[in-house]
């Protein structure tokens, strides 16, 4: 069963493009399965419906979320389908187990008021102030995530259109853009030399290539003395850069691939945002 798991797993990695976090996700949620199939003695290559109820009942006592759970599933039901493919198995019983109904959580975000609170408190009298200012100015103004800002090389940046290429999710490129802001601070920091010799336009104080917890550190440290009350990630400013363009009249589908999702329905949540938006405006300027 170690090495069905190992090779599933290498499976997701190479032929499928999964990234790193969700492998290791995958790993550790196949483990806990089948630990509880050995406490239980499962066959784990004949599983029967008796043996599933167990499981969805493990996970009902653990109080877990409900996208915790989905994950859950979906990572055993893609390993037996991985299994099936490969005649290990006659049948996938999770093919009939659906996934529970996912909270709908609202995108963290960031109005203007407090976007300009941070970008005016970056102090810009050092080389590292000129890149942590850039930093925020390419979230804002791209929607990147965070993966992605780290491995922009200076041979992606167009600087007569201001594009980017980006290699996002499942390795798909796709192109962003940047406004006149990004742009100053963008030459600003190029003038300082900080990355010279470095394939990559960012790189973090010891003029190495970035980690996605170095960003966020970077982040921490910009607002914890500032007077913010929203909770703020590098997640938090690509939220903030969806909400921004449909508030501002953006289609849908024009932010759909900005943000490089797969799927229209991923975009969907942030027209609740702007909807809520929509609606304060009107209770504020339509008094009946």
């Amino acid at each position: 069963m170690e090495r069905e798991v190992a090779k599933f797993l290498e499976y997701l990695s190479k032929e499928l493009n999964f990234s790193s976090n969700t492998i290791i996700s995958y790993r550790q949620d196949l483990a806990d399965f089948f630990c509880l199939g050995e406490k239980h003695k499962i066959d784990y290559k004949n599983l029967k419906r008796e043996d599933v109820r167990k499981y969805l009942k493990y996970l009902d006592d653990c109080k877990l979320k409900n996208s915790t759970i989905a994950r859950r599933i979906s990572a055993i039901r893609s390993f037996y389908n991985y299994l099936l493919s490969n005649g290990v198995v006659e049948n996938n019983i999770f093919n009939n187990v659906r996934n529970p109904k996912l909270e709908k959580k609202l995108p963290n975000y960031l109005s203007y008021e407090e976007l300009a609170i941070i970008l005016d408190n970056i102090d810009m009298s050092t080389e590292i102030g000129v890149r942590n200012r850039l930093i925020i100015e390419m979230f804002y103004a791209t929607g990147c995530r965070v993966s992605e800002l780290i491995n922009i090389k200076m041979s992606d940046i167009n600087t007569t259109n201001k594009s980017i290429k980006i290699m996002g999710k499942g390795s798909k490129e796709r192109i962003v853009y940047y406004g006149e802001y990004a742009e100053d601070y963008l030459n600003k920091y190029l003038n300082t030399g900080f990355n010279k010799g470095s394939k990559y336009l960012f790189l973090n104080d010891k003029k190495e290539k970035f980690s996605i917890q170095e960003v966020e550190q970077v982040i921490h440290k910009l607002i914890e003395h500032l007077a913010i009350k929203t909770h703020v990630t590098p997640h938090t400013l690509r939220h903030t850069f969806a909400t921004h363009l449909l508030n501002n009249g953006a289609d849908i589908k024009s932010v759909q691939e900005l943000l490089g999702h797969a799927s229209l329905n991923t975009t969907g949540i942030y027209t609740h945002v702007s909807n809520e938006r929509l609606k304060e405006v009107y209770l504020k300027t339509f008094k009946r």
